[in-house]
């Protein structure tokens, strides 16, 4: 954990649970992307820097999850380097009891108020920004959140961030987070059609060809809708629907999961609400859903 891999002439990786991406601009100096879950990882991630002596010049966040942009505040303080996203992203990047809060629908409750869900603030600048790499492509991979992006570096390495998961964690949580279902299964059909050198998946192995992994997460996004649609063959309501998900696909119920899953199971419903597979009316003041 916390090694550093060479994937391309000047593209690496840092293997933590969410894959760190390093980008050598120049001899002595490099961007990252991402920066890890929290201080302890950019510590980590500043010691592995200084040991090639690189300066670091830059974050590039592909989205703004806790576990992507936690190592930013540290980063910052300690190099001075500027942090680069754009969108929502960057609004939740420099206000980020943004995203408890969005989860939860409310004030998060101290439960939700941890480094997993809840990153110190860092200063971030547009990707339009004058001082960003312009060699480097940022590739827009919207659907697991709002604005999320990833990263193709000149010597042909792709950074995926989220936007795919692993077969093993899809086989043994059924169902991983999503903002967009209909936007992350676009995103994923035009991953299918991507080629370069290599791929980095932020929570995947690394891979020179993507077209499967995807094709895999198509189907499982497919799957819980399904699984989903199913529970509504009889009028249900949201609690209920969470509740049996749980216990259908062995889950343990806490406030985190509460909120990730919870928000996931809204955003099947809605899509599948839009798609006309679903209806919604109110009784007894419950929202109720049942499959048309």
């Amino acid at each position: 954990m916390y090694e550093l891999y060479q994937v391309g002439e000047k593209s690496y990786y840092i293997d933590c649970p969410a894959k760190v991406g390093v980008y050598q601009a120049t001899e002595n100096a490099v961007y990252l992307i991402d920066s890890g879950s929290d201080k302890d990882a950019g510590r980590r991630i500043r010691k592995i820097l200084g040991e090639h002596h690189w300066q670091l010049l830059g974050i590039l966040n592909t989205h703004s999850h806790a576990d992507h942009i936690g190592g930013n505040h540290y980063l910052q303080q300690q190099t001075g380097c500027k942090v680069y996203s754009s969108g929502i992203e960057k609004c939740f990047i420099e206000y980020p009891i943004l995203e408890p809060s969005f989860l939860y629908g409310g004030y998060p409750c101290k439960e939700l108020h941890h480094k997993f869900l809840l990153a110190a603030e860092s200063k971030v600048e547009n990707f339009s920004d004058d001082s960003f790499p312009k060699e480097i492509e940022i590739i827009p991979l919207q659907g697991h959140f709002f604005d999320m992006v990833g990263f193709q570096t000149p010597d042909d390495v792709v950074y995926l961030a989220d936007c795919l998961s692993s077969k093993e964690t899809l086989d043994k949580y059924k169902v991983v987070f999503l903002y967009d279902i209909e936007k992350y299964l676009n995103t994923l059909e035009r991953i299918k059609t991507l080629k370069a050198k290599i791929f980095v998946p932020a929570h995947a192995p690394i891979t020179d060809n993507i077209a499967e992994l995807a094709e895999y997460n198509i189907c499982k996004v497919n799957e819980t809708a399904n699984h989903i649609l199913e529970l509504c063959k009889q009028s249900i309501c949201f609690e209920n629907i969470l509740q049996k998900l749980f216990d259908d696909f062995e889950l343990k119920m806490n406030f985190e999961q509460y909120v990730l899953v919870g928000s996931t199971v809204r955003s099947y419903l809605a899509w599948l609400k839009d798609t006309k597979k679903v209806d919604a009316c109110f009784e007894k003041n419950k929202l109720i859903w049942k499959a048309v």
